[in-house]
């Protein structure tokens, strides 16, 4: 195979690299457990184990195992049986550094400090194997939506992802109505109930995917994403 820099000029080499390997594209360093590369990619330092789902590894360097993350109990094994949350797993051990990223999507953090969250699958990107974590039905069934989610509490970091920026809304002063595929978390104590915003002759003729929402209500927040794909 011919030689595709044989009749390349260094200036031209020494231009190219000038532009791939600039400032924006150097790794970030600050000393935390789990840093943000760009918006979209995330760094975790390996120490204490983490949980992560399958199929977010991008990248890492260092001795690090990754192993399937059973449910454990019993009872987490017959709900991700019985119902539709079925995320799959894996525990990510050793020392080195570990790149997660879920279709380049916008990935943020949160610390939890004793309280809990719920999140959907789709959302979930990684978090401190410390943490507590369970399966849990969302709402009553609905217009055929039975949806689960996964619930994580305890003291330590969860990182989720976003199609798009996401945005932040307090549910203590009145109901928010959000999208199920809209809706990346909760605080694990709301209790949301599916509506239906259509009236039964809207399902004759043309269908809308705003037929289902979640209704929040009380003291917390829901964390929404700018797009109803998941």
């Amino acid at each position: 195979m011919a030689d595709v820099t044989a009749n390349t000029s260094p200036a031209i080499l020494s231009s190219m690299r000038s532009e791939l390997f600039s400032q924006a594209h150097n790794e970030v360093h600050s000393g935390e457990r789990y840093t943000l590369q760009n918006p979209r990619l995330l760094r975790v330092s390996l120490g204490p184990d983490v949980i992560a789902a399958k199929g977010v590894m991008v990248a890492y360097t260092g001795q690090v195992q990754f192993r399937h993350e059973g449910a454990g109990s019993v009872a987490k094994v017959m709900k991700r049986v019985l119902t539709a949350e079925d995320q799959p797993l894996m525990r990510m051990t050793g020392q080195g550094q570990v790149y997660l990223a879920r279709r380049a999507a916008h990935v943020f953090t949160m610390e939890l400090e004793g309280e809990g969250i719920s999140v959907g699958g789709h959302s979930l990107l990684a978090f401190d194997a410390a943490l507590q974590w369970d399966i849990h039905r969302t709402g009553t069934a609905m217009v055929g939506a039975g949806l689960f989610n996964t619930t994580v509490g305890g003291h330590g970091t969860v990182a989720l992802t976003s199609d798009g920026q996401p945005l932040i809304l307090d549910c203590s002063q009145q109901p928010v109505f959000v999208d199920t595929d809209a809706a990346v978390c909760w605080s694990a104590n709301l209790k949301p109930s599916l509506v239906s915003s259509m009236s039964a002759m809207s399902f004759i003729g043309r269908g809308s995917g705003e037929a289902v929402q979640y209704s929040f209500h009380g003291p917390g927040f829901v964390v929404v994403q700018p797009s109803e794909s998941v």
